[in-house]
């Protein structure tokens, strides 16, 4: 998710296990620098915030059993009184 906002940029990753098994060796590329998590179990939600300096185009996230994944950071629709609107 990154949130454009007048002075800053706030973005985050969340990567939640919907599995009945846990996901190990997790390995997240910023793009920059890597972040690694030794294993999320089924149900668990970790929330991530990418180091300073890092793509916030693109996310690729690694794992055991053949995970692969790269993903763009979705914007949220700007409603009128939120803030950064």
């Amino acid at each position: 998710m990154k949130e454009q906002q007048s002075l800053f940029t706030n973005s985050r990753i969340m990567l939640t296990n919907v599995g009945k098994q846990p996901v190990t060796h997790v390995v997240i590329n910023y793009g920059i620098k890597n972040e690694t998590i030794q294993y999320i179990n089924p149900g668990e939600k970790i929330s991530l915030s990418p180091p300073e300096g890092s793509n916030l185009n693109l996310v690729r996230i690694i794992a055991d059993n053949g995970i692969n994944i790269s993903t763009g950071y979705r914007t949220p629709i700007k409603m009128p009184g939120m803030m950064g609107s």
